[in-house]
């Protein structure tokens, strides 16, 4: 990792026929990069984390709620959370993001 890596997002998505697939892309005690992908149709609850997080919508569409706001997701979407911010989505469609939470 000390020097550096890349790897194609669209060829490492993967929708799964129902819930969610995810891989960590890089990771260590300040930060975290995942891919994930939903199905369309799958919902996630309301939670919180103590981290701060940004989203970045790379494919579908979806609806993100970031305290008591709805965002729409599509391609290009990029969203930012604080530190404990409530926030849930929903997959209208398939949906592939990209979750960086950073301390």
């Amino acid at each position: 990792m000390d020097k550096g890596f890349s790897k194609d997002l669209s060829e490492l998505m993967q929708f799964p026929t129902e819930g969610i697939f995810s891989t960590v892309l890089a990771k260590d005690e300040g930060y975290n990069y995942t891919l994930m992908c939903l199905a369309a149709g799958t919902n996630i609850d309301e939670h919180t984390s103590t981290k701060t997080g940004v989203v970045q919508v790379l494919k579908g569409k979806g609806i993100f709620r970031l305290f008591d706001k709805d965002i729409e997701m599509k391609e290009g979407t990029f969203i930012f959370m604080p530190a404990n911010a409530p926030h849930s989505l929903h997959a209208d469609e398939d949906l592939a993001i990209l979750l960086c939470l950073t301390k």
